[in-house]
């Protein structure tokens, strides 16, 4: 798109205020702006009635809300949706909401593709092409809400590796925690990352008392790196390290996801090596049995495998919740996002 306006979607509370304060507007203009954008969802200036005339006729000349475009939109047997979105760049991306009453949950993505190439990941199949911007994530939220109404949740786990976005998507997250705009409480916000150790370290820097869940997966680095090359970069001992340090600065329980695949590491060994590696970390460990993408050979395991797996876990007292991923018909599961349609 070629449009040079000044786009105010995505801006800091501070940032919006001082481009107020050049034009020689009041301070309070800023909180109007951002409750327009961000609660209301609003990107034209005309229908933002508690302003003049005359700053409306200014601000769209020299400012845009930008706003992402639905392309399509798919409805899951199990009440899920998924939506399609273009950007300004003709480029796409996915994002779910998941319905769990009481809960609505939105997952959001943070980059277009990804580069880590997780053997059980659509998205990284895509390869990666570029992160969003923190009006691009944060619009998927909006988004959503004008379509589907109240939003309860949101999960940075949809395209792309939130923390090689960090500091987007961090902009974004407290964009999504303004007051004057969505008002989503930091503990109804998780990020997933795959262990960017670097980028864990940093978010517990910022105290944000946010859930974090790590992608897993593996119990041992041979099995993990076999699934996930980034282990390579950042091994276990390193991860744990630094999830450790997540949990202190946060007193908050981290989440581990654990995707079940048959004869990769579901076997009873498997359960106590996985057992032996947490049972020091104040956890939740998320089973989550393989949702199948097109040409891959790897497959879920049987449901007796599933079962064994987790009454292991449930013996040493953890918590483990079997997710079945909403959505899978539709290609909207843990693991299937590929915005290449």
């Amino acid at each position: 798109m070629d449009d040079h306006r000044t786009d105010l979607k995505g801006m800091s509370p501070d940032e919006l205020a001082r481009f107020i304060a050049s034009l020689g507007k009041e301070k309070y203009r800023t909180k109007q702006l951002l409750s327009w954008m961000y609660a209301k969802g609003v990107s034209d200036f005309e229908a933002m009635t508690d302003l003049s005339k005359s700053f409306r006729e200014q601000l769209s000349r020299i400012a845009r809300v930008s706003a992402l475009e639905e392309v399509a939109r798919q409805r899951s047997d199990d009440g899920a949706t998924k939506f399609l979105f273009q950007l300004e760049d003709g480029l796409r991306i996915e994002s779910v909401l998941i319905r769990e009453d009481p809960r609505r949950t939105v997952c959001l993505s943070s980059q277009v593709g990804c580069a880590l190439g997780c053997a059980f990941c659509a998205t990284g199949r895509m390869g990666f092409t570029r992160n969003l911007t923190p009006a691009e994530i944060v619009d998927q939220l909006i988004a959503v809400r004008k379509a589907k109404g109240a939003v309860t949740n949101v999960v940075l786990m949809g395209m792309g590796e939130p923390l090689l976005n960090y500091d987007n998507v961090l902009k974004a997250v407290r964009l999504m925690n303004l007051e004057m705009g969505i008002s989503l409480g930091m503990r109804k916000i998780t990020l997933s990352t795959a262990g960017i150790v670097p980028g864990i370290e940093r978010l517990a820097g910022e105290r944000l008392h946010m859930g974090l869940a790590i992608s897993l997966n593996a119990p041992d680095d041979r099995t993990r790196t076999r699934l996930m090359p980034i282990n390579r970069r950042y091994p276990m001992n390193e991860l744990l390290a630094a999830v450790r340090k997540f949990g202190r600065a946060t007193r908050r329980r981290v989440t581990f996801e654990y995707i079940l695949i048959n004869g990769v590491n579901d076997g009873p060994e498997d359960a106590r090596n996985l057992v032996r590696l947490l049972r020091e970390i104040p956890c939740k460990i998320n089973l989550i049995p393989l949702n199948p993408i097109a040409g891959s050979p790897l497959q879920r395991p049987a449901p007796e495998r599933i079962e064994r797996f987790r009454n292991f876990l449930l013996s040493h007292h953890f918590t483990v919740p079997l997710r079945e991923s909403k959505g899978r018909d539709i290609a909207a599961a843990c693991g299937q996002l590929c915005a290449d349609r």
